[in-house]
């Protein structure tokens, strides 16, 4: 799938993984994978590839281990590549050691950039959605948050939708049942599904479990999420 390429009504809709660590679109499995490439101190040559989707952020595991300054000059430069459809993925993570002040910089940082690109943020939470909240608040971005990973429970995702995020739900579809619970109260126009770093279940999986909690037939569901990719990320 190239940019904005859109899916007529006799082509096979893929299954969108919205959220993956590894390269590569495989067209003959109909799956797209939108790659992040977590910034070091050099570029990784996934940009040259035309055929990925990739988003370009500075995770907040990072933020100790690289030379900020050149990091953020580096992400600036590649945020307008052609095949960034996204910023991130990047957030604040109370579960590490990195002050949260430095985190929180970090990622109004690459709020504002995603707001300049007019590309959506992919985000990074772990125990702070408190502080998440405050930041959209006050800076009331444009552009879709996407919270990736999500396994909270149903009065988390209510709290996130009613503030007009978007909820990627993963591997914790199998096995957490509070995560099942909050997949269903998920409206479809905001839902993405993804694999992440996992490397022992596929997005074919994920797919299936998710329309058996929301009692969709697989391609209405594979319809509904490329409907959502393009109106999300595909944008003019």
């Amino acid at each position: 799938m190239h940019s904005n390429a859109g899916f007529s009504a006799d082509q096979s809709f893929p299954q969108i993984d919205i959220h993956c660590h590894r390269a590569g679109v495989d067209g003959q499995l109909g799956i797209i994978s939108l790659n992040t490439l977590a910034l070091a101190n050099t570029a990784d040559n996934i940009l040259s590839d035309a055929m990925s989707h990739v988003s370009i952020g500075i995770h907040p595991w990072l933020i100790d281990d690289v030379n900020l300054a050149q990091v953020t000059a580096t992400l600036d430069s590649l945020a307008s590549h052609c095949t960034v459809v996204a910023i991130g993925e990047c957030g604040i993570d109370k579960a590490i050691a990195t002050p949260l002040p430095l985190q929180i910089e970090v990622f109004s940082r690459q709020i504002a950039l995603s707001e300049r690109q007019a590309k959506p943020l992919i985000v990074h939470c772990v125990r702070a959605f408190s502080e998440l909240l405050q930041l959209k608040k006050q800076l009331l971005p444009r552009q879709a948050w996407i919270i990736h990973g999500f396994i909270g429970k149903t009065a988390l995702a209510k709290q996130l939708l009613q503030h007009g995020c978007y909820l990627s739900f993963g591997k914790a579809l199998l096995h957490r049942q509070h995560t099942r619970d909050s997949l269903a109260i998920t409206p479809l126009d905001r839902l993405f599904l993804e694999t992440d770093a996992a490397i022992d279940v596929s997005i074919g999986e994920i797919y299936a479990a998710a329309a058996k909690i929301l009692q969709l037939d697989i391609p209405t569901l594979q319809r509904q999420i490329v409907a959502n990719f393009e109106r999300v990320f595909m944008h003019d």
